[in-house]
């Protein structure tokens, strides 16, 4: 097995407390997105649905739970959450998060909450649509956001690089990043860890994969 392999995938599970932290879905996804046009939510539903199956889990049309569980918010100024209906019951301290968010100057922000294995029950993802974000291609923003909440990834683990890579016209998920979805989702292997042993179990499957 290839030793970089491992210190590569476990440093995307590293927080940057220093802990690592692997965690997947437990139950089907159930994604709603509001803020955008109807055209986007054909594009932001197509770009889940091709993460989920690459990873082999399943997708529902309703949580019989929560309704939805992964909820995408698309908004101008982060003041507007606040207006949200109920999501002040959703997300705790919301104020607070969006104080702090405004003064970081940030324009996305994505909250988890677990089952109690540890596996993920709901994801809330914001996006501040500021000139950056709304300069990406729809496909390229939807395909990010499904990226980075099929799995618990470190806080750092793109930093100064992303999931996606560009082939000619088309905006793709990086074929490293995909085969560590997929180990991450193997039956065999445990919802959440906390052991950086479960890297090198990644990386086995990951080296399966790619030789």
């Amino acid at each position: 097995m290839d030793e970089l392999t491992q210190t590569w995938i476990e440093a995307l599970f590293t927080r940057s407390d220093g802990q690592y932290l692997f965690a997947r879905w437990g139950r089907p996804i159930v994604p709603v997105v509001f803020g955008v046009e109807d055209a986007s939510l054909s594009v932001f539903k197509g770009a889940f649905e091709a993460v989920v199956v690459l990873a082999g889990h399943k997708m529902a049309e309703t949580d019989p739970e929560l309704g939805a569980n992964l909820m995408v918010f698309c908004f101008r100024e982060w003041g507007e959450l606040l207006e949200v209906k109920d999501l002040g019951r959703l997300v705790p301290e919301l104020e607070g998060l969006v104080a702090r968010l405004e003064a970081a100057g940030a324009n996305q922000y994505r909250i988890f909450r677990f089952e109690r294995d540890g596996s993920i029950k709901a994801a809330f993802v914001f996006l501040k649509m500021d000139a950056a974000l709304a300069a990406m291609e729809a496909e390229t923003l939807a395909l990010a956001q499904a990226v980075q909440t099929v799995v618990l990834w470190s806080d750092r683990a793109f930093d100064g690089t992303s999931p996606l890579a560009r082939v000619g016209e088309t905006v793709i998920l990086r074929p490293e990043i995909g085969a560590v979805i997929r180990a991450g989702y193997d039956p065999v292997l445990p919802a959440m860890a906390r052991d950086p042993s479960h890297a090198l179990r990644l990386a086995a499957r990951v080296s399966t994969v790619n030789n």
